[in-house]
Order: structure tokens, then sequence, then C-alpha cells
């Protein structure tokens, strides 16, 4: 996350070395890439020319349209280019396995079949996350003791569009009761210093900002939340997005306030786990916080409906539906 140049160059790089440490492994029968970025499926496609066995793409986020989305490349004929590799990719693939069923429907309306497409989505690791109390250490560390927090967890990159929450958070500030809430954002990225500044230049001395954790730890910090913020950027490509933090969440029983519209905002709904406000909109973001705070009933739902509708998502189911069509490439 040190600028665009940077970014490509690690990217790059990985795609040649990737290429080259694969070979040295032997007897591989199938090869499995996965994006975004898709200079990595890149190194999976010659790594499977190479070795002459099928290769399997993992269609994790539609790049380059991503970066359309969020305004962070200006050059349009190159990122044309790359979405001429992008279908070619998609074209030699054995396979795909796509995380969505609207990156399926995408896929199909821009020419690939249907019959080499598979949808596994997100899931969640179950022997990790599950109900919890508050962290009480951590509570008394970050002084959120008899606040209500919300909190966000993850990457804080353009997509995410994270000022809508210091926006939310600067309404707070002037409303009754308004010091009863404390947003807790945790986690890195291309936008965390610019978003810790304007925080210190408003004086949101209602908004912590926590620096990443471990895998092992990270349950903890998630158990600090009475109600967790998802939200990206309102553009058409994010309703096709299933964020995974969704999944980690409804495990953990934590109500979502879901600033995503689209497939995963039906999850939402369809899942009983949470409440829905429009992207980029700090006002609505503010409604349905208080909304949650002030109805104990909607929360106690949706920490009962989270870990019940958690189970459809087990990653150790999703990692069997996944080995199937793995298993199809290669004894076609």
């Amino acid at each position: 996350n040190e600028g665009f140049a940077k970014r490509t160059l690690d990217y790059m790089s990985f795609m040649a070395t990737g290429f080259v440490a694969s070979l040295f492994v032997r007897r591989v029968d199938v090869v499995v890439g996965t994006s975004p970025q898709f200079f990595t499926v890149c190194a999976a496609y010659v790594t499977s020319l190479f070795k002459r066995i099928p290769w399997v793409f993992e269609l994790r986020d539609l790049w380059p349209e991503s970066i359309r989305a969020v305004g962070a490349m200006g050059n349009s004929k190159m990122l044309d280019r790359l979405e001429q590799l992008e279908l070619f990719l998609y074209r030699k693939a054995d396979h795909i396995v796509t995380v969505t069923e609207s990156f399926k429907r995408n896929l199909i309306g821009r020419g690939v079949s249907s019959t080499k497409i598979t949808v596994v989505t997100n899931g969640v690791d179950a022997s990790r996350f599950s109900p919890r109390p508050k962290d009480q250490d951590l509570v008394k560390r970050f002084g959120l003791q008899g606040k209500f927090v919300a909190g966000y967890i993850g990457t804080h990159g353009m997509a995410h569009s994270l000022e809508t929450i210091l926006d939310a958070a600067e309404l707070l500030m002037n409303m009754p009761n308004g010091d009863r809430f404390q947003f807790v954002l945790l986690g890195d990225g291309a936008n965390k210093v610019s978003l810790k500044q304007s925080a210190a230049e408003r004086g949101l001395d209602n908004v912590t900002f926590i620096d990443p954790v471990s895998k092992q730890e990270i349950a903890r910090y998630w158990s600090l939340l009475d109600v967790a913020v998802i939200h990206l950027k309102k553009t058409e490509l994010f309703t096709t997005v299933i964020p995974s933090k969704l999944f980690e969440c409804m495990a953990m029983g934590i109500p979502v306030l879901h600033g995503v519209q689209g497939e995963s905002a039906e999850i939402v709904e369809r899942e009983g786990v949470g409440l829905l406000f429009e992207p980029e909109n700090a006002q609505a973001l503010m409604q349905e916080l208080m909304k949650f705070e002030s109805s104990p009933n909607i929360v106690q739902q949706a920490q009962q409906q989270g870990p019940l509708a958690a189970v459809k998502y087990d990653r150790k189911e999703l990692a069997l539906k996944m080995l199937a069509p793995i298993d199809k490439t290669v004894y076609r």
C-alpha cells in the first residue's frame, strides 16, 4: 500500500517468482490460481502450460473492474488491455470457481460458458469464531466501559469509503446522548493515515483506531463490538460482492449494520442478522445505529440468528464443495 507503482511491481514480481517456485514442485495434478490480483492467475496459467496439467481460476474479485470502480487508475487504455487479459484467462481456464452468484452471471454475460463455472462463497472458520462475552481486558485498555461500540474491522482502502463512518461519528457528537457511542476501526490500508488525520482535525474523540492484530487474536477484538459496520463505496460493481467479514459477524452473533447493496444485503435481510443503510450515507448510518441502541429486541434477534445462519457457511463444508470441481477438472 505504498503507491500504485510499487503495488504493481509487487504483484508482477510475485507472478515471476511464483512461476519459478512452481518448477520445483513435483507430481502436481492441477494448478489453482486465485484473484485478485490476476497476475497471480497468469502465473497459474503459465505453470499449467509448462507442466501440461489443467488449471482452475478461483475468482474472488472482478479485477480490473474494481480498479475502475474506486478510481485507483486513470489510464483507461491500460485498463482495457487488462480486461482483455482477464477475458483471455477466463477462456483458457479449465474451470472457474466464483465466490458470488453475481460474479457467475457477470461472466456468463461476457460469453463464458456456465458449464465451467461453480459458485463457492466465502465462509467462516467455526472453530475460531463463535459467540463470546466482551473481552474485559480490551474494554478497559481502550476505554470502552459503558459505551455502545460500533466497529469496522478490515482493510482501510479506497473501496471501503470509511470517511462515511467518520462523518457519522461527527453527526453523533452533536446529538443528545451521542457520547454513548464509540466507533472502533481496526486494520490497515492505503487510507488509514488520512483517516486518522481527518479524525484528529475534526476532534473525533468517539473514534478509536487500532492497529492490525494476529488472526489468533482477532476474535477477541470482534467481541468488543455491539454492532459491526460493513461498508463499501456506492458503486454498481460492489453490489456483486459478499464481504467475508459478514460471515465472521454472523458466527459470533454480532449484529450487522450493512452498508453494501446487492447480494450481500440480501443475505443480511434473509437471515435476519442486521440492518441495512445506504452506502456513503452518514445520516442513514447514524440513524440505523441509534435504532440498534434503542431496540434491544432487534439486537437480540440478530445475536440469535447469526450463529444459526453461519452454519451454512462453515469452511469445512465449503472446502468439500471447492474440491468437487477440482476433482472434476483433474479426472474429466
